[in-house]
């Protein structure tokens, strides 16, 4: 990687920004960064990164050999349109676009370009992301290689057929807003039992977090390592039967298929949209 111009200068943006430089991957002066109008984000970007911004895009893109589109995706047609003649064959695009297929952007930059379509999730903030990432057929071998490490500065990265983006925005892109809404039922059930605010919440996030690293750590199944703890007569099993008679494993896996479902019908439309308004 030479250098990378960032469109776009949101907090998934900065999380790249920061997992870059904190990973070295390439020095600051590399790592350029746009945005429609708001100087005063990317003057904040430069103080606290010590990076470049500019909004002349000769500069932007002379010498980049990677393009991050990390606009507001509504914004994706306006935005490529105003950037594709600086687009050329030699780039590697990288969209974290959520909802915008490859076609779409291929569409719109007019061009045949390799591009890297990718669904992180809120975690990249702290370099915890799980992302999924799907390619064109343009895209080469050692490019591969550069999005697999550029998308590492962030979290877990693994590759997969685009069609399947949807399901992994179901899992794991709207994932973490699922646990949080189970560390608020946990914080709200330690108040109801007399538990002080602050330490129960100490104890959630750290019993997940420890449950986390038993799973991607033990060669055993969640299922395994959950009877392992579920004593006949015990207090694991008496809220575990609490938990079937709710059928909340069922409720989780049916919020998990609403997201995705819902996930196809918004990338449809919005895909709809940005092509009819390039052609109008």
């Amino acid at each position: 990687m030479k250098k990378i111009a960032i469109v776009g200068a949101g907090s998934m943006a900065e999380a790249f920004i920061s997992g870059i430089l904190e990973n070295k991957l390439i020095d600051r002066q590399h790592i350029w960064v746009t945005n429609h109008g708001n100087r005063e984000r990317l003057a904040l970007l430069e103080e606290r990164y010590g990076i470049s911004s500019t909004y002349e895009l000769s500069t932007l893109f002379k010498g980049a050999d990677i393009v991050m589109l990390a606009m507001k995706p509504k914004d994706a047609d306006t935005a490529i349109n105003h950037i594709h003649e600086f687009l050329t064959d030699d780039m590697l695009i990288v969209s974290v676009l959520a909802g915008v297929s490859i076609n779409t952007i291929e569409t719109l930059t007019r061009k045949p370009l390799s591009i890297a379509r990718s669904m992180p999730n809120t975690s990249a903030a702290v370099g915890k992301s799980a992302t999924a990432i799907a390619v064109n057929e343009r895209v080469t071998t050692e490019q591969l290689k550069t999005i697999k490490i550029l998308f590492e500065t962030v979290g877990l990265a693994k590759f997969v057929e685009e069609e399947q983006l949807d399901a992994v925005t179901g899992l794991s892109g709207s994932g973490p807003a699922y646990i949080y809404y189970l560390i608020e039922a946990m914080e709200n059930s330690a108040d109801e039992i007399g538990l002080d605010k602050q330490i129960a919440q100490e104890l959630i996030v750290q019993t997940l977090i420890g449950a986390a690293e038993m799973v991607k750590n033990s060669s055993k199944s969640p299922e395994q390592l959950r009877r392992e703890v579920t004593s006949p007569g015990g207090t694991t099993e008496a809220g575990i039967r609490v938990l079937e008679e709710y059928g909340v494993q069922q409720a989780f896996i049916s919020c998990i298929k609403a997201a995705s479902a819902q996930s196809k019908l918004m990338g449809k439309s919005l895909s709809s949209e940005l092509n009819v308004s390039k052609h109008l």
